[in-house]
Order: C-alpha cells, then sequence, then structure tokens
C-alpha cells in the first residue's frame, strides 16, 4: 500500500515559562510513530491534552517536530517543500466560522485557486464541481453568514477539494457542530470515500466519526498508545477506559445485557447491529 503521511519517532515540546527565572517544558509528543495509506480513513482520538491537535499541526507544517521526522507524499517535510506540500492536502478546522474569507460560497471556495493562479475558466469549473459533491451548489451566492454549522463545514470541505488534495485532514471539525450539522458532514466524508478513494485523517471527539474509519489511532500523554481497526481497538475496554475514553453506547449495552443473562451473538458496534439482533434472536420469537 501507498504511505500517504507517516511520524517517525517524533518528539515536540512546548515551551512555558511561568517566570522569566523559571522555564518549564511540556512534551506534548513523546516517540510518536504512525504511518496512513492511501484511500484510508483514520481516526485520531484521545482525551484533551493527549497530543492530538499537536500531531495535526506537525503534519500541516504549522510547526516542526524538536526530533524525529515528519514524511508526507513519500518527502520529509521541510520548510523548503513545505507549500509544495500543503497544496496536495486539505485541510478543515475545528470553528466553521473562522474559515471563511470570502463574501459569497462561490467566492470562498474559489480562493485558494485564485491565489494558485488557476485560469478563470478552470477554477469556474473547480468551484461549480466541488459545491456540486458536497451538495451545496444551490447555494453558490449565499452569503457565509447565512449559513448552518453544517452547511458552512460543507462548504470548507469544497474549498479543499476544489484543489484536488490527496489527503483531507478534519481537525475536529465536528465538535463545534450540532447533531444535524455532524451528521451532514460525516455523510459528505462517507461519500467523498465510495467516489473518489479520498485519504481521510480525522481527529475527533464523535464516537459515530470514529466507528466510520477504518483505523483507530489512540493518543495518551503525547503517545501513540494503540493502533488498530474499531473492533481492535473497542476490544481493549479497559485500557480505553484507563486513558478517559468511553466505549461505544452500543457496546456498553451490549456488555451490560450479557452480564444479566441475555446471550448476543456477537460485539456490536452501533445501534442499528445491536437492535437487528435483539429484534431477530430474541424479540421475533
Amino acid at each position: 500500500m501507498k504511505e500517504i503521511a507517516s511520524m517517525h519517532h517524533v518528539e515536540f515540546s512546548y515551551d512555558m515559562e511561568e517566570e522569566e527565572s523559571s522555564p518549564m517544558s511540556t512534551k506534548a509528543l513523546n516517540n510518536a510513530s504512525f504511518t496512513l495509506y492511501e484511500g484510508e480513513w483514520l481516526a485520531v482520538v484521545g482525551h484533551n491534552g493527549s497530543g492530538k491537535s499537536t500531531l495535526a499541526k506537525l503534519l500541516i507544517g504549522l510547526m516542526f517536530p524538536s526530533s524525529g521526522e515528519v514524511h508526507l507524499f513519500s518527502e520529509r517535510l521541510s520548510e523548503e517543500n513545505l507549500w509544495e506540500t500543503r497544496s496536495r492536502m486539505g485541510i478543515v478546522f475545528q470553528n466553521p466560522d473562522n474559515q471563511f474569507v470570502g463574501s459569497t460560497v462561490q467566492d470562498d471556495v474559489a480562493f485558494a485557486l485564485e491565489n494558485n493562479g488557476v485560469p478563470y475558466d478552470m477554477m469556474v469549473k473547480r468551484v461549480q464541481e466541488a459545491l456540486e459533491q458536497v451538495k451545496m451548489k444551490d447555494y453558490i451566492n449565499h452569503e457565509p453568514h447565512h449559513l448552518s454549522g453544517g452547511q458552512k463545514q460543507r462548504v470548507a470541505i469544497a474549498g479543499a477539494l476544489a484543489m484536488h488534495p490527496e489527503l483531507l485532514i478534519l481537525d475536529e471539525a465536528t465538535s463545534m457542530l450540532d447533531p444535524q450539522g455532524r451528521e451532514e458532514v460525516i455523510e459528505i466524508v462517507k461519500k467523498l470515500r465510495s467516489e473518489i478513494n479520498l485519504t481521510v485523517l480525522s481527529i475527533t471527539h464523535d464516537l459515530e466519526e470514529v466507528l466510520l474509519a477504518d483505523r483507530i489511532l489512540v493518543m495518551n500523554e503525547g503517545q501513540v498508545l494503540m493502533v488498530g481497526t474499531p473492533q481492535e481497538i473497542f476490544q481493549q475496554g479497559t485500557e480505553l477506559e484507563k486513558v478517559g475514553l468511553d466505549l461505544p453506547f452500543a457496546l456498553r449495552v451490549s456488555e451490560l445485557l450479557r452480564a444479566t443473562g441475555v446471550e448476543l451473538q456477537g460485539n456490536h458496534m452501533t445501534e442499528e447491529e445491536l437492535v437487528n439482533e435483539l429484534w431477530t434472536f430474541h424479540f421475533s420469537k
């Protein structure tokens, strides 16, 4: 499989000074290593302060590691290749309102294309195609402040897609949205993966989003604690609870039902799976 992004024994510390004579150093990443492959959806989870946001900042070159290496598209990330590397990825951040620079949806999606010197006719085509992909073409002339939170994030994703990225990074992109907005964004990501095989790295607290990923990377105190499929990760319930992470609701209910004597056929990650088994094997009898 082709590697899209990776970290190799990365260390990073934030230097803080409570007083001029008392410097402190906080290690945000500690010997962190992982690999993201082409076409994969990797979800990064961990409690607040575990190093998730630092990992994202290093991946997009906002900061560089104290030691170790960050690789993107088979090259070590450096100040020399930073801008070329960024042009190959799309990034959607947490706050929808902080990402708009255009007075209309069309202007906003076109902003990066214009800055990169894309010819006008091609720019118009790419903007329309990107908005079509996120189901926002009907809003092309709308002002951003009239949109809902979910719609704003879909426009932000369209701005990234217009650049034809090889990697889409979602940095807590659903955390400030209401349930409908979160569902809108997650459905768009699912659609893009099925249609264009987009590689996705999402940093998230949303378990629904996590369960859709191909693999999960769990962080704790700046370290990569474990990496695996959702099934593999959530079998480690005791370890997850130790680092302040919850199990999916359906899995917790499954465990409670088993404790009361209900026989279940498997470990159910989603409410739909659990309800289907309960109906099929128990309530339908």
